[in-house]
């Protein structure tokens, strides 16, 4: 719930009025830098990065309506996130060749013109036929182009969850640990991110992933226990 004075702020900020967009800051600094520190490791200086934040946050302050029945920080936290990795990723920090790009806009629209015809989410199977691109490469370019509520939408399919996996029980900073989980995968060998993809994002068996990789089911399964060690090593805190 909005405090009466907070979505008369946001209002007016909406409407342009440039004190409350700096009163809304001031009163939210703590969410802003609390997404910021999550990429202090960055090879970038933290203020730029709350600069970008605050950006970030002033859009989801255009675009938040109570209707969502969301609160106001669940909503803004991945758009002051995705400002950040926006510029993460055209400044070269976070490196997606213009080829990666380029297939995933071709990968990203076969999907549309196949969840239309099949009113529901095409399979990897059927995106490969769709595309003429294999199922392991359609897996790794989601990995590399995908957001990190993207990534987590992912997983709905009925398959398990790294959350529940790897322990992780957040609070009311949840959306923050999702950040983290998807930054500690970016860092996984190829092999083992792509494996984690197909079990935990698109739901697949041990059995199913094998095929698609093209190795054992007992390979698949030693290198997801790897993969799970190395995520668990990666969000320890410091």
């Amino acid at each position: 719930m909005i405090a009466p004075e907070t979505r008369s702020l946001m209002e007016a900020a909406r409407l342009g009025d440039n004190d409350a967009c700096s009163k809304l800051l001031e009163d939210n600094a703590g969410l802003i830098w609390s997404v910021v520190r999550r990429y202090s490791r960055r090879n970038v200086e933290l203020d730029d990065l709350y600069q970008l934040g605050c950006l970030g946050f002033l859009k989801a302050v255009r675009g938040f309506e109570p209707e969502y029945g969301t609160q106001f920080s669940t909503y803004a936290v991945p758009k002051i996130a995705g400002e950040i990795r926006r510029f993460l990723r055209d400044d070269g920090i976070v490196k997606v060749s213009r080829g990666i790009k380029e297939r995933a806009v071709f990968i990203r629209q076969a999907r549309d013109r196949l969840q239309s015809a099949l009113d529901r989410e095409p399979s990897l199977s059927e995106l490969s036929m769709e595309t003429g691109i294999p199922m392991e490469e359609i897996a790794a370019t989601d990995i590399a182009t995908a957001s990190v509520t993207s990534l987590h939408a992912e997983s709905s399919e009925g398959g398990p969850t790294l959350e529940s996996v790897l322990g992780c029980d957040g609070p009311e900073d949840h959306l923050l640990e999702h950040m983290d989980l998807h930054a500690a995968i970016g860092s996984l060998p190829e092999r083992e991110r792509k494996i984690v993809f197909l079990r935990y994002y698109k739901g697949l068996t041990q059995d199913k992933t094998a095929k698609i990789m093209g190795i054992s089911q007992v390979q698949v399964s030693r290198v997801e226990k790897k993969a799970i060690v190395l995520l668990r090593q990666a969000l320890e805190p410091e």
